[in-house]
């Protein structure tokens, strides 16, 4: 693992700062929130940052709270307290069964649901340091005539990955909005319109400019008599990426997730029914 240095935010504000003092500077730098997959990718130098920023040490970010209209989740909350938390099982019971099904529950415990929405493809070819894939600036997408399980099987290219969050469809099915802060000030949008499909661009899985950070979630309550579910298979029980996730919900929205396929012949990471 490259050398860097940690920096621990006391504020959002300053948090977006640094991002873009140190892109001024053209250092490279992230964020970093649970730190499971970051660590991962910092391991096999996939990414080489010369300094990682921890959100955790920022007050207030990881709370649920229930108001008039809905729910507001901090970024920092993790899958393991959307999973148990009593109000959300109850009123969003699709999205407490998405999380449950995220990875593990060692990582369920760690994990935070913004660094879930944000995550990078899971993909063997792009989590290696032995390939210069398409993603990572090459000339190829491995996965064409490699393994392809966990990539998408219509549509999609010219980069075959899918987003492999549990929780994204649910909240997308749930009608979501994202808010994203920067030193200048924030931004709410619709969670559709956060993620950027491969066709548009293909280095990118959403819509995040440098020095922008995911401080919240809004899930509104779903529509009176709404029922939905939220399906995930995989080859491992105990732990494992989707091969094909489902979420619908009935009277609301519904939204596919394929997450692999056949000979790596691509699908977008959104679809309607």
């Amino acid at each position: 693992m490259k050398t860097f240095e940690n920096i621990d935010a006391k504020s959002v504000k300053q948090a977006a700062a640094l991002l873009q003092k140190f892109q001024r500077e053209k250092k490279s730098a992230i964020v970093v929130s649970g730190g499971s997959e970051i660590l991962q990718l910092m391991k096999e130098r996939v990414i080489t940052p010369d300094y990682v920023v921890n959100l955790k040490t920022i007050p207030g970010l990881n709370t649920i709270k229930e108001e008039r209209g809905g729910f507001r989740i901090g970024a920092l909350t993790t899958l393991a307290e959307i999973e148990e938390h009593p109000a959300v099982r109850e009123k969003l019971l699709i999205l407490s069964d998405a999380a449950a099904e995220a990875a593990s529950p060692q990582i369920r415990n760690a994990g935070t649901i913004g660094g879930n929405i944000c995550q990078r493809p899971f993909c063997w070819y792009f989590r290696s340091a032995s390939f210069d894939c398409l993603r990572k600036g090459g000339q190829i997408c491995y996965s064409v005539a490699g393994d392809s399980r966990y990539h998408a099987i219509l549509g999609a290219g010219p980069s075959y990955i899918v987003h492999p969050s549990d929780t994204a469809p649910a909240l997308v099915a749930l009608d979501a909005q994202i808010r994203i802060a920067n030193a200048a000030g924030e931004r709410v949008i619709p969670l559709e319109k956060f993620f950027v499909l491969p066709q548009v661009d293909f280095k990118h899985e959403n819509i995040l400019k440098p020095g922008e950070i995911v401080t919240e979630i809004f899930v509104p309550y779903p529509k009176a008599g709404s029922k939905g579910f939220y399906h995930k298979v995989r080859e491992r029980l105990a732990w494992d990426h989707a091969i094909v996730a489902q979420c619908a919900s009935r009277l609301g929205r519904s939204r596919a997730h394929p997450v692999a396929g056949a000979q790596g012949r691509g699908i977008s990471p959104r679809q309607k029914d």
